[in-house]
């Protein structure tokens, strides 16, 4: 697994990069050789954000998390990708060897059992979406008290989907072909 980082009003330390490394490694087992983790740290008043972003085949796992120290917020973030990892373990077990997560999920302490359901589609709803700019797509999305609203961008004739972050701020999802 090849780990990038950026650091943002911080300078990170070698004795940091080496626990990530090592934290990572035990998803070694489960992702191809391809597979990149990109880790961003950022430094706000004190708090400390650890970001970490681990893309394979397609599939990409994301966890996020803000603590007083660096290495609680790695703690935790490792933590929730352990969950989403054993979430989607039927999935992944698709793809790789099923001993991969076997052995990851036996080394880890015992949390609450995660229900392993199928996906169930409960409501189906057809939209008229009509070209507007992005800052519209946000008005409309806060109009009908909604996290996310799809639409067609004006400017690029795309269909994007805007977002309401947990932090406050808005994001962007565009189209890219792989």
């Amino acid at each position: 697994m090849k780990i990038t980082y950026t650091a943002r009003k911080v300078n990170l330390r070698d004795n940091f990069k080496e626990r990530v490394e090592k934290k990572l490694a035990k998803f070694k087992k489960i992702f191809s050789e391809d597979a990149v983790a990109h880790v961003v740290v950022t430094l706000e008043k004190n708090r400390q954000t650890v970001e970490i972003t681990i893309r394979d085949n397609r599939m990409v796992y994301r966890a996020e998390s803000t603590q007083a120290e660096m290495n609680d917020a790695l703690d935790r973030v490792i933590d929730i990708l352990t969950r989403q990892i054993r979430k989607n373990k039927t999935r992944l077990e698709k793809r790789i060897k099923s001993g991969g997560i076997d052995a990851l999920t036996a080394e880890l302490p015992a949390q609450e059992e995660i229900v392993e359901d199928e996906y169930r589609v409960v409501r189906k709803k057809q939209i008229s979406i009509k070209p507007v700019s992005v800052d519209e797509a946000i008005l409309e999305m806060n109009m009908v008290n909604h996290d996310f609203f799809m639409f067609i961008n004006a400017e690029t004739d795309e269909v994007n989907v805007v977002y309401k972050r947990e932090d406050g701020n808005y994001g962007v999802l565009e189209p890219a072909a792989d």
